[in-house]
């Protein structure tokens, strides 16, 4: 009689509706943290819907669900394959609206396993990111864009937002500096463009602007090398600012987080006979041998480099952003050790191969009144040299 008593339970045990839903619950912790994950919003790519009040009558109330990724059930949408030790681990569980959970479910094969954990994963880093901004970590976004090779690269909202975290825009695409209408060549371009990029940088700095409220620049650049040079010298030093990079691996803007940090050697290539006569070479993306100067840099001229140490120069060097602050700490000091050999010279013929982060800084690191007028040259491919691109400061 026991025995049967005992069959008969567990027989009911699987039938009732008590029974079978005990073994769905998930722990009111588990629970917790995916709403917290979630932001209480619908992770589905694109929704994004509030649950936690109704989106017609506003009234308060829990209107999410918790759908499995790998489902409930074998038998069950994307139940086959690998499960999970614990199907309700909050690993394998997506907080969705009605609509979508519903969506999932019903098209499987349109939302597989992958899919929904890549939809999870984007979600809860963006919830994340979001919610550890400090209410001080504003930035006002600038990018320069011009044509490089007669192509423009277009600047995707998102990687700028990804770019600066954990800093925030507070406003996209921010303060557009464009020079790519301009229809001169040469000179000619060069002029019109250095004096676009003076009155876009007064209106940027006029009051009223946001640049009043964040006190902070994030500033994307792509454009010739000496317009970024003139960028760096309109917006001096009187505001923080910081400057990224365009990285040709992946294709982003965020600066990496692992690697070590390079070297800067500063050396002098040649003495000149004439003491105010000095030039400066910037070797960092590429090699710039001294016969590659033009011919007016001659004998006079004492020739100083700034290179990397240990590595060769290359266009992907730079992928660190405290490569950037040991440059900017370099170049301080090469302009102090010029000045203090050289006197008060008027001029610094500057030769710079480097990626645009450094040009930006090389016209921003200037003193007024006490660093030399920067006198830029370019690399032409037309005439395999260098030629006289802008005056700076």
């Amino acid at each position: 009689m026991a025995r049967e008593h005992q069959a008969k339970q567990r027989a009911s045990a699987r039938t009732s509706p008590v029974a079978a839903l005990a073994s769905r619950q998930i722990k009111p912790l588990t629970q917790l943290v995916l709403f917290v994950r979630a932001g209480g919003r619908c992770e589905f790519d694109g929704c994004n819907e509030y649950l936690l009040e109704h989106p017609l009558t506003l009234t308060r109330g829990n209107f999410g669900q918790m759908a499995h990724v790998v489902a409930f059930k074998k038998d069950g949408p994307r139940g086959s394959g690998p499960r999970p030790k614990d199907i309700n681990d909050v690993g394998n569980l997506m907080l969705l609206c009605p609509s979508c959970h519903k969506l999932i479910d019903t098209h499987p094969e349109k939302y597989p396993v992958p899919v929904l954990e890549k939809y999870k994963e984007k979600h809860e880093a963006r919830i994340k990111h979001v919610t550890g901004l400090g209410p001080n970590s504003k930035s006002s976004i600038v990018q320069l864009k011009a044509k490089i090779a007669g192509h423009t690269i277009a600047i995707p909202a998102a990687q700028v937002t990804t770019a600066i975290a954990p800093r925030y825009p507070v406003a996209l695409p921010g303060h557009l500096i464009d020079l790519t209408g301009i229809e001169a060549e040469g000179e000619a371009f060069l002029e019109a463009a250095a004096e676009t990029i003076k009155r876009r940088v007064e209106s940027i700095c006029a009051t009223g602007s946001d640049i009043h409220e964040t006190r902070h620049l994030s500033v994307f650049g792509l454009a010739p090398i000496p317009l970024l040079v003139r960028l760096g010298r309109e917006f001096g030093n009187k505001i923080a600012m910081d400057v990224y990079q365009r990285h040709r691996d992946t294709e982003d803007w965020a600066w990496k987080e692992r690697g070590k940090p390079v070297e800067y050697r500063a050396k002098k290539l040649r003495a000149g006979s004439d003491a105010r006569q000095v030039a400066l070479v910037l070797s960092l993306s590429g090699k710039v041998h001294l016969e590659a100067l033009p011919k007016e840099i001659d004998g006079r001229f004492t020739v100083y480099e700034l290179t990397l140490d240990g590595i060769d120069p290359a266009p992907t060097y730079l992928r660190l952003r405290e490569d950037l602050e040991r440059f900017k700490h370099a170049y301080q000091i090469l302009l102090r050790r010029i000045l203090r050999d050289h006197g008060q010279i008027e001029e610094l013929h500057l030769f710079p191969a480097v990626p645009a982060p450094i040009a930006v800084l090389c016209g921003r690191e200037l003193l007024p009144k006490v660093d030399p007028t920067l006198v830029v040259y370019d690399y032409d491919k037309r005439s395999d040299g260098f030629l006289l691109a802008t005056k700076v400061n």
